[in-house]
């Protein structure tokens, strides 16, 4: 073993050394930053001229050298955002903008997300993360900040991720990785180009045995995209994408006394009643583009089926299933031509979601099913029209303005029970007003304010009971009102942000363990953070890059009673008051790159109560990879080394867990530990351009 690394690296020693006097002229020059142009604001412009909080990941951060398996990869690198991952796929990653998301019993709440346009989040606001591969997403755009006004329930921030698009010029790749805990993924992708037919697929399959006990998970995706040029000014773009994920297991959540025996066990219950996931889901859409001399019309469609079935660790209607069509689509009108000699941006459009459930809840009887409790159809539908102007008042200073109306409906018909008790009806509708103002005294310098409000209703699981069928009257949409000031810097060396935010919430949705075990939500009646984000990118160097970004926030309840107390003045559970990230990437013109990054997160309270804290941490990680032609062939190698320092933390919490029968509040189950020292490695060959 000791004689191939040698071998190898006298291999990556000589091919560099053959490049060097071939380079030397080039890398005489620093490298630059390319600009960015963003379509996150529903119209696509120039970064530097979006009157918002915005970053962008690019292909390189999101693939090389990643292990490629979770969101927290490429995310941990934008201000405000915090991703929680204990590598538990049955509950996925948690990611939180400005706090909001932090409540999400499972999957992604209060952040609206797209994949090419198409809405990954259904219409209840409720986002599952399993239905795309970071092996095929060429870019990441992440708003943060309030956006209703532009896409209605659930956009406390948007994350919007884009797929590879077909090639000019054919090409294919296979990518082989392994790791530690089981860890094996396999990836082909490839495209090319027929007439005016552009074609990029992927597939790909996980499988992962974990760190903790009954925490494997084994997954296939299948993505594709295939755009047609119709005309020089239309074209369409047909989406496809599929996942089978046959088991996913929930180790659940610890104690701080279990965690320190032993961070690797699971929750005996768990293990017990087998908690675990299964999903089979596919989805098709299509996005038509038509450009006139000075406007331009967008249409989409799309369905969704998903087959769910889930088994949780409590034994009353503990087994949840259920069958899911989800119809939707859009139209959006831009108009771009100046009226009466003044420049301007109009936007007008209309989101249409449909959501239909057939959803079951039987006994868990030693992980097998049990007698059936409730079935029940459940049904959303969601329009959103909205309209968005953006006046030039000057060449350096535009004003924006946008409003949008919601109505969420949701019905549900009780089958089981007999006798359609608890049947019944709600809407909740809603303006979202919001509006920027962009100065640009420099070339390379933006000021921007902007105000927005976020709408967010309980979803069809935060609606559901205790025990019983039906909806809970009781919980209400959630609103907030956001305020931001900034400043962003873009040259070809340094790309900066700054950003300040204050934002007001009422009848935040709260969760919290019922008597059943299972995570019911309440509403709490008022809610404050503030909060200043900075991150920047600079080529410092030839080939090096620095990037950089720290985000601080003061997160209270202002107005919380609850008949387990009261609690006005603590702090938000599940949200860090600071994290820093860093990281320096150098890649030199033989092939060679390696990325070094560090994150620094503080600690957070877990309860409501704020009698038990998460621990702060740091972790450090290590990257890299060699690429080389052979012939017509390039073969590339890369390995990644994660927590270089063997950390103990926790990757997930379960916010206001409940303790076991007899133990105190402290001794509730919030913590998921994630693991230690662990390194991944594999192999890239790919034919073509």
């Amino acid at each position: 073993m000791r004689g191939a690394i040698a071998v190898h690296i006298a291999a990556v020693a000589w091919s560099c050394g053959a490049f060097a006097a071939a380079s030397a002229v080039a890398q005489s020059t620093a490298a630059v930053l390319e600009p960015v142009v963003v379509t996150v604001t529903r119209i696509s412009q120039p970064l530097r001229e979006a009157p918002a909080a915005i970053s962008v990941v690019e292909q390189s951060d999101i693939q090389d050298g990643r292990a490629t398996i979770g969101l927290d990869e490429p995310l941990n690198r934008v201000a405000g955002v915090v991703v929680q991952n204990s590598d538990n796929f049955a509950q996925d990653v948690r990611i939180q903008i400005r706090g909001f998301g932090t409540r999400a019993a499972f999957g992604i709440r209060e952040i609206k997300v797209l994949v090419d346009g198409l809405p990954e989040t259904m219409a209840d606001g409720q986002t599952e993360l399993d239905g795309f591969d970071l092996g095929a997403i060429e870019h990441i755009e992440v708003l943060r900040g309030a956006a209703s006004s532009l896409y209605g329930n659930a956009a406390g921030g948007v994350i919007q991720l884009f797929t590879e698009d077909g090639p000019d010029t054919p090409w294919a790749h296979a990518r082989l990785t392994g790791g530690s805990f089981g860890l094996q993924k396999y990836q082909v992708k490839g495209g090319g180009t027929a007439g005016n037919a552009h074609l990029f697929v992927s597939s790909s399959y996980l499988h992962l045995n974990g760190f903790r006990d009954h925490s494997g998970v084994e997954r296939a995706n299948l993505t594709g995209k295939l755009r047609y040029t119709v005309s020089e000014h239309t074209d369409v773009t047909f989406l496809f994408s599929g996942v089978d994920m046959p088991n996913a297991d929930d180790a659940g959540g610890l104690t701080r006394a279990e965690v320190e025996i032993d961070r690797s066990q699971a929750r005996r219950r768990n293990l017990q009643l087998n908690a675990d996931k299964q999903v089979l889901q596919g989805r098709l859409g299509a996005v038509a583009h038509h450009r006139f001399d000075d406007s331009e019309l967008s249409l989409s469609a799309y369905g969704l089926y998903r087959d769910f079935d889930t088994r949780q660790p409590f034994t009353p209607q503990g087994i949840v299933t259920f069958h899911r069509f989800s119809p939707g689509g859009g139209a959006r009108y831009a108009y771009f031509a100046p009226v009466a000699g003044v420049g301007q941006k109009l936007t007008v459009g209309v989101d249409v979601q449909s959501q239909n459930d057939e959803r079951s809840r039987f006994d868990n009887v030693n992980g097998d099913r049990g007698m059936l409790g409730v079935h029940q159809h459940e049904r959303v539908i969601s329009v959103g029209p909205y309209a968005r102007e953006a006046v030039a008042l000057r060449d350096d200073l535009e004003v924006s303005l946008g409003l949008r109306y919601d109505s969420v409906h949701f019905a549900v018909d009780v089958d089981t029970p007999p006798g359609g008790a608890n049947s019944g009806a709600r809407t909740f509708d809603a303006w979202s007003p919001g509006g920027g103002l962009r100065y640009s005294p420099l070339s390379w310098l933006s000021l921007f304010f902007d105000a927005g409000t976020a709408f967010q209703v309980p979803t069809t699981t935060e609606l559901g009971r205790d025990q019983g069928a039906g909806f809970n009257p009781d919980v209400k949409p959630q609103t907030a009102t956001s305020f931001e000031v900034g400043a962003r810097n873009e040259s070809e060396r340094l790309r900066a942000g700054l950003a300040a935010f204050f934002i007001d919430i009422t009848d935040e949705l709260i969760p919290f363990q019922g008597a059943s075990g299972r995570t019911i939500f309440r509403n709490a009646g008022r809610s404050r953070r503030y909060g200043l984000e900075i991150d920047w990118q600079a080529a410092v160097l030839p080939g090096v890059r620095w990037s950089s970004t720290a985000s601080m926030i003061n997160a209270t309840f202002r107005d919380y009673h609850t008949a387990s107390g009261t609690f006005d003045g603590n702090d938000e559970p599940g949200i860090p008051s600071w994290q820093l990230y860093e990281e320096l990437v150098y890649r030199h013109y033989c092939g060679l790159f390696t990325a070094l990054e560090g994150i620094v997160v503080g600690d957070y309270f877990v309860n409501d109560a704020n009698t038990v804290r998460s621990k702060g941490y740091a972790l450090f990680n290590l990257r890299g990879g060699y690429e080389r032609a052979i012939g017509a062939w390039n073969v590339s190698t890369f390995v990644g080394l994660n927590n270089l320092t063997n950390t103990a933390y926790d990757g997930r919490v379960r916010l206001n867990a409940n303790p076991d029968p007899g133990q105190p509040p402290t001794a509730g189950r919030f913590f998921e530990p994630a693991p230690g020292f662990n390194v991944y490695g594999g192999v890239t060959i790919r034919a073509g351009a």
